[in-house]
């Protein structure tokens, strides 16, 4: 049993099943699934469809994380590649036709992918801190955001875009499958080639990787282009979903999730090994977690401040040190009990 408690997902998965647990006792049809028009629905099937671009973007963010970075700009990112999308539908005479979609689609990825390469850039050759690189764009990107929509709404009427973010394919939402996709090429990217080990060499010491012959600036270029290319992925799904891009608020403290469920996954942010699995179960913890707190009518003033102590409570779980302590100073209570009653005796 200590063995098991030691592993880096076994504590994510309680935390999450936990939480389950409440809203099924709160809620006791929370589990139940219905099929309407050959479609499911349910909570369990919301949380994984609304969880959705929170996980495509942690996934990038693990990866970054593992690198000893943080990329900051996921938000911005998100609002950017929404609202760049919209516009080239909004655009366009017949926003359905099959080569408008797939333009906007291109677009959009096309941006986060320049922007990614912006970041990696910044970090690698310019030599600026991740968090301060980020920052730049996180603070900017918003700001593009704006001038693409000119400060309004951008509505649109595309059923094939709709269908990215609020489609279905063989009962489930298309994005849980825009998920899987990406979580395994990640998976299969990280762990079944050496790609995996260069990013845990340099996130681990990246003087002494590029010593070994690691291009430790290729790697970190990489990882903030994936990680952009996932926050793009993820603004499709939200504009679409809703069919419709909004620069200021879309995406907005995304990045703030997304590093907790990395965190919350097991993943340092010092940097090194990483887990794609653990970020997975983090996500949906935070998913739930918000599911949770709407279900049981949390006033939205306090929303947030409930959110942070839940996580909060979560991480010191989780925390090894943390346990420990608590551990230690049970025993040495219980055995200074036990001397108070020799004594006495």
């Amino acid at each position: 049993m200590a063995k098991l408690t030691k592993h880096h997902i076994f504590w994510p998965i309680t935390m999450l099943a936990a939480l389950l647990l409440f809203n099924l006792c709160y809620s006791p049809d929370f589990f139940s699934i219905q099929v309407r028009n050959g479609h499911l629905y349910g909570s369990l099937i919301d949380i994984l469809n609304f969880g959705a671009p929170l996980i495509v973007v942690a996934i990038g963010m693990t990866l970054v994380i593992a690198t000893k970075g943080v990329d900051l700009s996921v938000g911005s990112l998100v609002a950017i590649t929404g609202a760049s999308a919209c516009l080239v539908l909004s655009k366009s005479g017949d926003q359905n036709a099959f080569t408008v979609v797939l333009l906007a689609i291109i677009v959009s990825l096309t941006l986060a992918l320049i922007l990614g390469i912006w970041n990696g850039l910044l970090v690698s050759l310019g030599g600026i801190q991740p968090i301060i690189a980020t920052l730049i764009l996180m603070v900017a990107g918003r700001g593009m955001a704006q001038l693409i929509t000119s400060g309004q709404i951008i509505t649109v009427s595309s059923p094939r875009y709709n269908y990215i973010g609020a489609g279905s394919l063989v009962g489930l939402p298309f994005s849980i499958f825009i998920v899987m996709a990406i979580f395994i090429a990640a998976v299969l990217l990280t762990r079944k080639t050496a790609l995996g080990l260069f990013i845990e060499s340099v996130g681990t010491n990246s003087q002494a990787s590029r010593l070994a012959g690691i291009r430790s600036k290729a790697i970190l270029i990489s990882v903030y282009v994936f990680c952009g290319v996932c926050a793009g992925v993820a603004g499709l799904i939200l504009s679409s979903n809703v069919s419709s891009a909004d620069g200021n608020n879309a995406g907005l403290w995304i990045e703030l999730d997304a590093i907790l469920a990395v965190v919350i996954g097991g993943t340092s942010m010092n940097g090194g090994r990483f887990y794609l699995s653990g970020t997975l179960v983090g996500a949906l913890i935070i998913q739930t977690l918000t599911t949770t707190i709407y279900m049981i009518g949390v006033p939205p003033e306090i929303t947030l401040v409930v959110k942070a102590f839940v996580v909060l409570i979560v991480c010191l779980i989780q925390s090894e040190a943390f346990r420990k302590t608590l551990f230690d100073r049970g025993k040495t209570r219980k055995n200074s009990g036990k001397t108070e009653v020799t004594r006495h005796a």
